[in-house]
């Protein structure tokens, strides 16, 4: 992320002009970025893991896009990659999106069909930021800064969960 950042920072690339040249029917591909989808989409995650009594699960579920959103903001300010007069990258839309998506698979399992339906909705997001308020390497960016965050963030479950990040061999 740091890297693309560093590249990107100048401004916009031929993959960028490319999306920007897109049609206005994928500006209708937003909803999969809209904050309001992505509040129920993290409260549907947060009511499976309270209902599992998961109450690690629940708090990073609840924590974890709200620090999306503030590393967002400070990535932003730290490339200075703008569009339209407004900092960039990295798309805070599509790290959210990425974020809670990620919560969504850690609450209901890294089965495939969640696994893939979630990485359609992510390209399906990622388009839709890519041809309307940002340049398609803001969204790679973003997807790159969310990935990180849900690893951390399953980090840390599992290692309330299991009491270490590997297992161990028990001692004799």
């Amino acid at each position: 992320m740091v890297a693309l950042g560093l590249v990107v920072r100048g401004g916009s690339t031929p993959v960028d002009d490319w999306f920007q040249h897109g049609s206005s029917v994928p500006g209708r591909l937003l909803f999969f970025t809209d904050y309001r989808t992505m509040l129920l989409a993290v409260a549907v995650a947060l009511g499976f893991a309270l209902y599992r009594q998961r109450w690690t699960l629940a708090a990073v579920v609840a924590v974890t896009p709200v620090a999306a959103v503030w590393l967002s903001r400070l990535c932003k300010q730290l490339f200075g990659r703008q569009k339209e007069g407004t900092v960039a990258y990295p798309s805070g839309h599509t790290t959210v999106m990425v974020t809670v998506l990620g919560m969504l698979i850690l609450v209901l399992g890294a089965r495939l069909w969640v696994v893939l339906a979630a990485t359609v909705w992510a390209l399906l997001g990622m388009v839709g930021q890519a041809v309307t308020y940002h340049y398609f390497t803001d969204t790679v960016g973003a997807l790159l800064l969310g990935s990180s965050v849900v690893c951390i963030a399953a980090a840390v479950v599992h290692r309330a969960r299991h009491g270490s990040f590997t297992e161990s061999s028990p001692r004799r």
